[in-house]
């Protein structure tokens, strides 16, 4: 059997299948809403069948989320990651800065029309927002799994607790920078001002946390 080669004709074919749907999707999305778009109309618009959909995208929700799907378990890398002597807040807290400083999408800090309008959709639907509260969940688990691994923060409570704690901090910056620029802020002032914000939040938070990790 014939073996398709990295790069090779069936995978930019797979490729060109996923982006269609995902195109399709958030164009009907941001036309008419999520909860008004149904899979059906997403198939034909993509000119694709229900199960090849179905196929690539095994739920509705994922064809939301599955731009920041890679990011899930970013804040347990960069914590394994981190450089001798380095604290897993501080490697996080770089980590942040450096994705403002390139607009990553995941911190808010972007003017792009359609990240905006997926970013406004998720908050003002209920299950969308649900969801999103389970993928931050599952980051959360894998950041408790790796400072557990990497650190002597003692048990598995205190991990989760830590977790929790810096996770929601990170949620907080990019829920506050994105309502910035959807309230018309312009970029590079959104920009300094959310350095200055994530400056000041990692430094609060590491009042309480880096006396834990003190020896990890």
């Amino acid at each position: 059997m014939e073996v398709d080669e990295p790069g090779g004709l069936r995978e930019r074919k797979r490729r060109r299948t996923r982006a269609a749907i995902s195109a399709a999707a958030i164009e009907l999305f941001l036309a008419r809403g999520y909860d008004s778009v149904s899979t059906v109309e997403i198939a034909a618009a993509a000119e694709v069948s229900k199960r090849t959909l179905f196929k690539y995208f095994p739920t509705k929700e994922d064809l939301v989320f599955h731009r920041i799907a890679d990011h899930e378990n970013e804040n347990a890398e960069v914590v394994r990651a981190r450089p001798d002597g380095c604290s897993p807040l501080e490697a996080l807290r770089r980590h942040f800065i450096a994705g403002l400083d390139r607009h990553d999408p995941i911190t808010g800090l972007t003017d792009d029309a359609q990240v905006l309008g997926l970013a406004r959709m998720i908050q003002a639907t209920p299950g969308l927002a649900h969801a999103l509260g389970r993928w931050l969940a599952r980051g959360e688990d894998a950041l408790a799994a790796a400072l557990l691994e990497t650190t002597e923060v003692g048990d598995e409570l205190s991990a989760r607790l830590i977790a929790a704690q810096i996770t929601a901090t990170q949620r907080c910056l990019a829920t506050h920078i994105t309502r910035l620029l959807l309230d018309g802020r312009p970029l590079e002032r959104t920009h300094r001002d959310a350095r200055t914000a994530a400056e000041l939040a990692f430094r609060r938070l590491g009042t309480g946390l880096d006396a834990q990790f003190a020896r990890g």
